[in-house]
């Protein structure tokens, strides 16, 4: 058998213990309720402080005061961080998981809202001319006023994406399917950007849009073959369109430049032949006025000059007698001397 030993009973040691316990915990109060009267607010940082859960003042970035003992609380938001939520895809972090926009503000389950990785029900979109896109965008926004960021609306992050893809959806419903798949895509950046920050401000969020980022935007898979054959043969006619531009701006301004170049040689050559022919008629009216006053003397001058012309390019000479019915052997210089000799 087991002997039980009984243990004597010390008021006194008790007691002091007691009194120990008791003074721990009045100093554990103690040091709990005078650290409660004082918080830091890291830089970047803004913190909303409530007494009684009621908005009471916004602390800025250095060491505050506050009441204790959870009469006034102190709840800090990070005004200077960019975040971004994305539509229709999910990045891969550095170690390998997939980016979830919203389990990063501490929402739980938001990746299982679909299934694997198709996000199709984000990003297929309906165009102004009734065809689909696959239209993949992200959303680069930080907070602008803790105080409407905290209290203004339930859900800011979930507001700020149901409106982010309702405001896509309607920029991309009033543009045709070419403006969506790349021939407006900055309008429509720009366009998303300025009706999600007016939801944003009339809902007063406290929320301010940095950046509407559209990732790609692709016709739906079934029909991607399709639009890729018609792409190719839009490029395949802008080619020839480009090609025939070419050769049309460097022929045709040789040919004008020829033309001009001929039209020049024929304004020349008339001018020349005119003042040619105006002088000459000159001549002729000034020999018509010498010939009106002394005919016999200006018709032998006038044959005398026209011999002295013509008779220097004439290679043999023939002398003809009016009395002689045959023609006169003649001394031909040039060709040498005649066997049967000059007469």
């Amino acid at each position: 058998m087991v002997q039980m030993r009984k243990i004597p009973n010390d008021p006194e040691k008790t007691r002091r213990a007691l009194n120990t316990i008791k003074v721990v915990a009045v100093v554990v109060v103690l040091l709990a309720t005078v650290s409660s009267f004082w918080f830091t607010v890291e830089a970047g940082q803004q913190a909303v402080i409530t007494r009684f859960g009621a908005f009471n003042r916004i602390a800025p970035p250095g060491l505050h005061f506050k009441l204790p003992l959870g009469i006034e609380q102190a709840t800090k938001i990070r005004v200077d961080l960019v975040r971004k939520q994305e539509f229709g895809f999910r990045s891969v972090n550095d170690d390998g998981t997939v980016f979830d926009d919203l389990q990063q503000f501490g929402y739980t389950g938001a990746s299982t809202r679909y299934s694997g990785n198709d996000f199709t029900r984000e990003s297929l979109m309906l165009t102004g001319d009734l065809n689909q896109a696959d239209v993949e965008f992200s959303v680069q926004y930080r907070i602008s006023d803790a105080k409407n960021y905290l209290f203004n609306v339930r859900d800011p992050e979930r507001t700020l994406r149901a409106l982010a893809e309702s405001a896509m959806r309607g920029v991309v419903g009033d543009s045709g399917i070419d403006e969506v798949l790349g021939k407006n895509r900055t309008e429509i950046e720009v366009e998303s950007l300025r009706h999600l920050q007016a939801a944003m401000d009339l809902y007063q969020c406290g929320i301010h849009v940095e950046r509407v980022v559209l990732q790609s935007a692709l016709p739906p898979g079934p029909v991607a073959a399709a639009f890729t054959s018609v792409n190719n043969a839009e490029q395949e006619k802008n080619t020839m369109i480009n090609e025939a531009l070419r050769s049309f701006n460097q022929i045709i301004p040789a040919a004008r430049g020829q033309a001009e170049q001929v039209v020049s040689t024929a304004e020349g050559y008339k001018l020349e032949r005119v003042n040619r022919a105006l002088g000459e008629v000159s001549r002729f009216e000034q020999i018509l006025t010498e010939y009106t006053k002394a005919k016999s003397i200006t018709r032998k001058r006038l044959y005398y000059e026209t011999l002295a012309e013509v008779l220097p390019r004439m290679t043999k000479t023939v002398i003809v007698d009016e009395e002689v019915k045959s023609v006169l052997q003649h001394l031909d210089l040039a060709a040498g001397a005649p066997t049967g000799g000059a007469k």
